[in-house]
């Protein structure tokens, strides 16, 4: 996986696809979950509900990091937190490259032609570098409240 510091012409380009994405955006989470348990059937057993209501709950929190691109430091704390619950779930680290590949294929199919090399590059250095906050999150123990 890439990551590292996101340039603004990628978070830009990040930004504008995923606008193109919304409009479908159930239908782009079908595609996803499909073709993530088709090349992962490991991660099936991880979604245990309904899984048109998983699709918008995905979709809200892509909608929410998107946003936030130019406000990583700001993101940071609660992605990491998501990587504490995932690993909760039973999320495996190898689940992330396997996430990784079905939001690219996911991402070619809703954008046709939009999807160009420097967007899939664009995309796979924001994957790279979310999944890595939320892979060092999982590592480590749970926040607690002082009461």
């Amino acid at each position: 996986m890439v990551s590292g510091p996101l340039s603004a012409a990628e978070i830009k380009l990040v930004q504008e696809t995923f606008a193109l994405v919304e409009p479908i955006a159930d239908d782009a989470a079908a595609l996803f979950y499909g073709r993530l348990f088709e090349i992962d059937p490991s991660t099936k057993p991880l979604f245990k509900g309904d899984m048109t209501e998983q699709g918008r709950k995905l979709m809200a929190v892509l909608k929410t990091a998107v946003s936030s691109l130019e406000k990583l430091d700001k993101l940071v704390p609660a992605v990491k937190v998501m990587g504490q619950r995932h690993h909760a779930y039973g999320v495996e680290l190898k689940h992330y490259t396997s996430v990784a590949e079905a939001l690219l294929w996911t991402l070619q199919q809703g954008l046709q032609d939009a999807y160009t090399p420097a967007v899939e590059a664009a995309w796979a250095k924001t994957y790279g570098t979310l999944a890595e906050v939320m892979m060092t999150g999982a590592q480590e123990p749970p926040a607690t409240r002082d009461v």
